[in-house]
């Protein structure tokens, strides 16, 4: 697959007629990270924007002592680097491949140079940012209000809605975050994410299957929460 190609698999540049994206291909420079290699750091300065070809990364902050909290997972198709790209401050996050990933960079100039004509790309970055405010918003309020039970469940939920995929046994997600993953979602310990997810298995809202996680009783376990 050749940029063109993979730009008009992304949303925010889906909308690109055939000339501008292969356009844009041309100002794109392809890079490869091994698992848990850094792609960037907070505090760096933001000069490109990253879209996944094959892969997945971690958007993370780390505390004083090196506790890990993780603000989101990113896959194919997904971008990062844009806060940066547009304000030109330092980085606001580290993010670190979850597994060997393979990425296509835009430098920050021929970014500009390429939106200035064309606002309805900015538009789309502008939404897919307020969608992920949006999406940090619920994440403060469940850390505020849901005990950790309640903070897994939703961290599982969200997940099968972004991920997942109907089948008779229910909802699937084929790559499942590990319980370190999860705990660095809901900011409690790995230990307590498995006694979690022990006692969600009991009760029949969930089933793990290799890499696989099943959520066999997703409408039960929204309305759990809603109690």
């Amino acid at each position: 697959m050749n940029g063109a190609e993979f730009l008009a698999k992304v949303p925010v540049f889906g909308a690109l007629d055939d000339a501008s994206r292969s356009e844009l291909a041309r100002y794109l420079k392809p890079a490869k990270y091994k698992k848990e290699a850094v792609v960037l750091s907070r505090e760096e300065a933001g000069m490109a924007l990253f879209l996944i070809v094959k892969g997945k990364v971690k958007v993370v902050l780390y505390g004083p002592s090196g506790r890990e909290v993780i603000l989101s997972m990113l896959k194919d198709g997904d971008f990062f680097g844009e806060m940066s790209l547009l304000d030109g401050q330092p980085r606001s996050a580290s993010v670190v491949a979850v597994m060997d990933s393979e990425v296509l960079v835009l430098d920050r100039n021929d970014f500009v140079r390429f939106i200035e004509g064309r606002p309805t790309v900015a538009l789309s970055i502008l939404a897919e940012m307020s969608r992920r405010l949006r999406e940090a918003d619920a994440k403060i309020g469940s850390l505020a209000l849901l005990d950790v039970y309640g903070r897994v469940a939703r961290a599982l939920l969200d997940l099968g809605r972004k991920e997942g995929e109907k089948t008779e046994q229910g909802i699937v997600v084929k790559d499942r975050p590990t319980h370190q993953q999860i705990a660095g979602m809901v900011g409690t310990s790995r230990e307590t994410v498995s006694r979690v997810m022990s006692e969600l298995q009991r009760q029949g809202y969930v089933r793990t299957v290799g890499k696989r996680l099943i959520l066999t009783g997703q409408e039960q376990l929204e309305e759990s929460l809603m109690v």
